[in-house]
């Protein structure tokens, strides 16, 4: 399994990539729904419980489903920092 910190580091760059794009209420209103994230009262995520690929699938699901696959490819970027981290996205 990877660095559950590394998750955590491309949750919160997920989670600050949406908030820029959506505003920071509905980011963070989206990534509070997400089972097995914890987000602090900053919106940063702080642990995350379960599967870390199973949670993240599910933080960029809800953001897919409010903006559909313009957040699959704003979001490429971010995961190219990430190379050791599998993703199906």
């Amino acid at each position: 399994m990877e660095d559950k910190s590394q998750y955590l580091a491309l949750m919160s760059e997920i989670i600050g990539k949406q908030s820029v794009i959506l505003g920071p209420d509905i980011a963070l209103l989206k990534a509070r729904n997400v089972q097995g994230l914890t987000i602090d009262a900053t919106g940063v995520p702080t642990d995350l419980q379960g599967d870390p690929g199973s949670v993240l699938k599910a933080l960029v699901d809800e953001y897919v489903d409010l903006s559909g696959q313009i957040v699959k490819v704003a979001l490429g970027s971010v995961f190219q920092k990430y190379p050791s981290i599998k993703h199906d996205i």
